[in-house]
């Protein structure tokens, strides 16, 4: 039996033999705190006489009909699957289930909130988690529409994909076993959604604090505004703020697009305990709740969220309005939705700098992401739900999205979007591949795309990019080419059309500013620039200035040494941030000492003006200490590391944002004594920095650190809790408990995330953080071999999301170079003892592989200076 998988061929054999046509779907979500009634009525055409399955996973089954004919459960239920035999051509399916509720963010999740003891629940379906709440065709290619009813306790909130109809009917004599208050029960009925695919459909139930607002769309209809959270995060929920990004969203899409939103509503849900950012689900998209700001945040993270929000809604166009036919052309969703909601971003809110961000964040995603041994091409060869589980990475999202940026400079945007609206026309309500995009693509450029496509689409890897210059005496460029250098394993050369950049210091101002500008298109391993020859060679010179490539570079000798002198001269923050990636990459390939790298962070974060890039480069920091710096050489980084980023912080700008961040960065790295005592003064307030609030999130991160250092323990965390006894704080005490510095504490976590069977996801991904947080790395070396011991017993008794967590998580990455394990051997002996593990377990292993190696050759650099 196939337990719970689905492959990409069962899948096209299922479509061959059925076609969907509704679901009604009725809850009912009061009959107690572990299951929930599930009753679903499919109707469905099919092949006379064939034989098919429908997906369902449950802990009872009570009754399969299949047209008025009762079928036996216990033959025809098994694992994740109801067999279906002699179909008729029109076929009425009623499955009658007991369904469980998770706690690990899959499936109908259901959190308790410890303010108030009151039950909260929302559905996340994406990749095939809907079968978890009623029988369902579970692939994106067999849409149809959806009819839900919910009975839920009568003072919840029940929002689904389409409007409620009428107000909700009282159940006489109802009464809820599903904890929280009881006042009674109550039925929402709600109106049937268009053709869609199962896994964006959604219920979120619960006492929920709702606001609304109402706009017009661009074909003249309202369309209602719903912004929900939590009723104890209710005071903090900034609804003006959200809406008006959603706004911005919406004008600016629906002219882009040339389709009006194509949904009856948008309702935006902040949930607890989410998994991702956020899913966009039709009409009602749910979100992490972290974006219900309770303290004050980096600016960073306020961008991020109006990124978030536009993505999800671009969404709505690419993804839920026209869907992959298979997950092999998920990008057809994310790259879509992660350029347009950077293009919207820049081009319609505050954040005009959004590309810096997406240089800066998600291209050194894409970048880590393609140096992967598991890299694979943005249209990717998806066998089955396994696979497709762990390809939410890098590359479906980031380099995708670049990739599209590219194409977008090369055939003109006007040109672009007429094919994307030609696309939306005629593929509307329906699944489609690449080609279908494609077509219409060549249709408005009156380009051939299919070598494009062939070389950038259905290849993987990332080429590099650097100058070659030749001057003569007088300082005149005699010659300049582009270099593109390709890795050994993806020979692959790409086109790219670029801007050439140079740049000099003007000598009023001091400043970085551009004196030439050259865009061009880059193909094969040299090209020549002809109109550089005889410009005087500036001071600075970039080839990929405007990011407009997707492709790693590399600054010449005089180049590079102009950028390490006058990093924080540029005026404009991309440039700045592309020498910045430059540095990053040349450190992570293990061409520049780490400490290089670590000096030119530290000498240049106080003039970096955009947020997002500071923490992008704070985090970078973070990753150099901890691994690549050579391990004789890190008590002595470390110590300076820190030491600077406090003095920077003591100096920053009172109240900034900048200030806020260098904080926290040097709480995470605190331990000396003397830097200890300076957290313990911060958190009593002995010693203020002007400007500075120590909220109640700073104050977590404050006692963590304390924690870490082993300057607080049980009793500071017990005593926090009880002050702020809200789920993130119950977070923040778990990840503190396992931060503690003794190995009592340490084998504690370890039990509760690996050998643990209740620990929601929330709660196991701060236990996690915590566990890896250590200043003695000694800490962790009992854990080695165990970890490995464990893999395949993870993954195969925890769900897909719980098991990666604990994957990725708990690998000994932090001990690589230490002589007393060897790491990359013991993954090694792993990976040759286990060829016949799970393809997606092995991929995960493969990529921590990487980064030890990674980390061992940077050692191996920072050791000889």
């Amino acid at each position: 039996m196939p337990g719970e998988n689905l492959t990409r061929a069962e899948a096209r054999e299922r479509a061959s033999v059925v076609r969907t046509e509704s679901y009604a779907v009725e809850l009912d979500l009061t009959t107690g705190p572990t299951t929930f009634t599930s009753r679903t009525t499919a109707r469905f055409a099919a092949t006379p006489g064939g034989s098919t399955f429908i997906d369902l996973i449950a802990p009872s089954v009570h009754q399969v009909t299949l047209n008025g004919r009762a079928l036996d459960v216990a033959r025809v239920f098994a694992d994740s699957r109801i067999q279906l035999d002699d179909l008729a051509e029109t076929n009425e399916l009623v499955v009658v289930a007991d369904a469980a509720y998770m706690n690990t963010g899959e499936g109908l999740h259901r959190f308790v909130d410890p303010v108030d003891d009151e039950v909260y629940l929302y559905t996340q379906f994406e990749v095939a988690d809907s079968r978890r709440v009623f029988a369902v065709f579970e692939q994106p290619d067999l849409k149809a529409t959806f009819a839900f009813t919910v009975t839920a306790p009568a003072h919840w909130t029940v929002v689904s994909n389409y409007p409620q109809v009428g107000a909700p009917v009282t159940v006489e004599d109802g009464t809820n076993a599903n904890g929280g208050a009881d006042k009674g029960t109550a039925t929402w009925t709600f109106e049937t959604t268009p053709r869609i695919s199962s896994y964006i459909t959604a219920i979120i139930a619960g006492p929920y604090h709702g606001e609304h607002q109402e706009l017009t769309s661009s074909d003249g209809r309202t369309i209602p505004l719903g912004v929900y959270c939590r009723g104890s995060l209710a005071e903090h929920l900034d609804t003006d703020n959200i809406l008006d990004v959603t706004r911005r969203g919406f004008e600016f899409y629906e002219s882009t697009f040339g389709v009006p939103y194509p949904f009856a509503k948008y309702d935006q849900l902040f949930v607890p305990e989410f998994n991702a950012g956020a899913m966009e689900n039709a009409g009602a998209v749910t979100f992490l709740e972290s974006y219900v700001f309770r303290s004050k945040v980096a600016e960073a993270t306020v961008e991020r969220r109006a990124v978030t929000i536009l993505h999800e809604l671009a969404h709505m166009w690419f993804g839920d309005l026209v869907t992959m036919r298979w997950w092999d052309d998920l990008w057809l969703n994310e790259s879509f939705a992660e350029y347009a909601s950077t293009l919207a971003t820049a081009s319609a809110t505050r954040w005009t700098s959004a590309w810096t961000t997406f240089s800066s964040l998600e291209k050194n995603w894409a970048y880590r992401q393609d140096q992967l041994p598991s890299t694979h091409p943005i249209v990717a060869d998806m066998r089955d739900l396994e696979d497709v589980e762990v390809n939410f990475d890098g590359i479906t999202y980031a380099k995708g999205a670049s990739v599209l940026k590219q194409l977008v400079a090369w055939v003109g945007q006007d040109e672009f979007f007429a094919g994307v609206r030609a696309y939306f026309a005629k593929h509307a309500w329906g699944n489609t591949e690449l080609r279908d995009l494609l077509t219409e693509l060549e249709t408005t450029s009156g380009r051939d795309l299919s070598a494009w496509s062939a070389r950038w689409l259905e290849k993987a890897g990332v080429t590099l990019l650097r100058p070659e210059i030749t001057v003569d005496d007088a300082g005149v460029i005699t010659s300049f080419a582009v270099l593109q250098e390709v890795p050994d394993e993806y020979p692959i050369q790409r086109p790219h059309r670029l801007a050439v950049g140079g740049y000099d210091l003007d000598a009023t101002t001091g400043r970085l500013v551009r004196t030439v500008h050259v865009e061009l298109d880059v193909d094969g391993p040299r090209t020549e620039v002809p109109a550089l020859a005889g410009v005087h060679r500036p001071a600075l010179i970039l080839v990929n200035d405007d990011d407009l490539a997707y492709a790693k570079i590399r600054l010449d000798p005089q180049s590079l040494a102009t950028a390490i002198e006058h990093l924080s001269a540029f005026d404009d923050s991309l440039p700045r941030t592309l020498v910045w990636t430059a540095a990053w990459d040349a450190t992570r390939d293990a061409e520049s000492p780490a400490g290089a790298f670590v000096d030119l962070v530290l000498h240049n974060l106080a003039h970096e003006t955009d947020s997002s890039v500071l923490l992008v480069l704070l985090r970078q920091l973070g990753t150099t200490l901890d691994l690549y710096v050579a391990p004789e050489r890190r008590a002595t980084s470390d110590v300076a590391a820190a030491d600077a980023l406090l003095a920077l912080a003591r100096g920053a700008e009172a109240g900034s944002d900048t200030q806020l961040q260098l904080v926290k960065a040097f709480a995470g790295r605190a331990a000396t004594q003397a830097q200890l005592d300076a957290v313990r003064d911060l958190l009593d307030g002995h010693t203020a920095l002007e400007g500075l609030s120590i909220d109640t999130d700073l104050r977590w991160e404050l006692l963590a650190s304390l924690v870490t250092g082993g300057r607080a323990g049980e009793v500071d965390i017990a005593a926090q809790v009880a002050a702020d006894p809200t789920a993130t704080g119950q977070r923040a005490a778990a990840a503190a408990r396992a931060a503690i510095p003794t190995a009592e504490s340490k084998e504690a976590a370890w039990t509760a995330v690996v050998d643990g069977e209740g620990l929601p996801n929330a709660i196991q991904a701060a236990t996690i953080a915590g566990f890896g947080r250590v200043h003695d790395v000694g800490l962790l070396l009992p854990f080695v071999t165990r970890y490995f011991e464990v893999l395949e017993q993870v993954w195969e008794s925890k769900t897909s999301e719980m098991a990666q967590n604990i994957v990725v998580g708990l690998y000994p990455s932090d001990l690589a170079g230490d002589t007393r394990v060897d790491v990359l051997g013991l993954t090694d002996e792993w990976l040759a003892g286990h060829p016949d593990a799970s393809a997606a377990l092995r991929r995960l292993v493969l990529e921590a592989r990487d980064g030890v190696r990674r980390a061992l050759a940077a050692q191996e650099v920072d050791r000889r200076g």
